[in-house]
């Protein structure tokens, strides 16, 4: 269950819309929207890792909005019952357009708007087919909805490829480290951060991605895991060290995530297979309450130790290996070098097999 979902087909954020906060002004945008009137437009945007909600009264069509931006973020502006989103960044920018077709907006003064223009205008065909595919899926026959469904994997493909060639053409662009933040594959994202201007890998964008390559490749094969010690069920410190001299499944999991639930009985089942062979597993929990944890554990019946520390997606242990979805796992050997990260389903047993048979 993803932290934060990256989507290889589109551009998606979710802005938390929680509280309004107020800011020195060194952004500036002056917007006109046709048929606004005295009416209001609602911003949301995070800023600063905070979640921010703007409202702003507008005379006779114009409105004037103002906050402090480090560094270019993602708005969503709200008028009505319509929306829209841009990017803002520090300067004077201005916004034209239509109260009842936001989707028509001109916007000015946004560099990281203009390059995002330029990827949509790029991809807009397979946007284009993607949306006629998706409105006649559900009123076609089963033999046209398996076409339409190997088309829309071939159209993601495309996607990432439009993507991957806008990054390398542009690699002093924020767009590019945007589109880069959207991989979740190391392998991925270090060739594609390899291509990125010196310039752009010094800015704040640039340098979280390179903490995030650093995070995740803790948890990369033929890296070793390093120690750490959580609390197990009762309270107790354990160390990882104690595991050593055997194969061990770490494996990241909460009660809440149903996904981990789905695949406990895979676990289970290897862990029954290979443990008198020098397996076991180790369960992390990102759980927050003991009594949901432990309550899942025996519903799920998981005979091997589990540990938390009860911080969830907070916990130390989990932003030091960039964990960033969950089920996730690395399969560790006996001497403590990762071999394997992510097994679902029969590929734990496909992988203990290879290694025990």
């Amino acid at each position: 269950m993803k932290k934060t979902k990256l989507l290889g087909v589109g551009i998606t954020l979710i802005l938390f819309m929680i509280q309004f906060t107020s800011y020195s002004q060194n952004t500036v945008l002056k917007g006109q929207l046709k048929g606004l009137s005295d009416g209001e437009v609602t911003l949301y945007y995070n800023n600063k890792s905070q979640s921010i909600t703007d409202t702003v009264k507008a005379v006779d069509d114009h409105f004037e909005w103002k906050s402090n931006l480090d560094e270019p973020v993602r708005v969503s502006l709200n008028a009505g019952k319509e929306h829209f989103f841009f990017f803002a960044e520090p300067g004077q920018l201005t916004l034209v357009g239509i109260k009842d077709s936001l989707s028509t907006y001109n916007l000015k003064g946004s560099l990281m708007q203009e390059h995002e223009d330029l990827y949509r205008a790029s991809t807009r065909n397979l946007m284009q087919e993607w949306d006629s595919l998706y409105k006649k899926i559900d009123s076609v026959s089963d033999e046209e909805k398996a076409v339409i469904e190997r088309r829309r994997v071939e159209i993601s493909q495309q996607f990432i490829v439009k993507a991957h060639e806008f990054i390398i053409s542009y690699p002093t662009s924020p767009y590019s480290l945007y589109l880069i933040n959207l991989e979740n594959e190391y392998a991925v994202i270090k060739r594609l951060y390899a291509q990125i201007d010196p310039s752009a890998k010094n800015t704040s964008a640039g340098k979280s991605i390179a903490l995030r390559l650093e995070k995740m490749s803790r948890r990369q094969i033929g890296s070793l895991l390093e120690n750490f010690t959580q609390p197990d069920t009762a309270g107790n410190p354990v160390d990882f060290q104690q595991f050593k001299g055997q194969y061990v499944l770490v494996d990241f999991w909460a009660s809440w995530c149903m996904p981990c639930r789905a695949e406990n009985p895979n676990v289970v089942k290897a862990y029954q297979k290979f443990k008198d062979k020098g397996f076991t597993v180790l369960g992390i929990s990102l759980d927050e309450k003991a009594s949901n944890w432990k309550k899942a554990i025996k519903d799920d019946d998981l005979p091997w130790t589990q540990l938390s520390d009860l911080k969830g997606w907070k916990s130390d242990l989990v932003n030091r290996l960039g964990i960033e979805f969950i089920p996730s796992n690395v399969l560790v050997d006996p001497e403590g070098k990762i071999v394997a990260t992510d097994l679902r389903g029969e590929m734990l047993e496909e992988q203990l097999k290879e290694l025990f048979e």
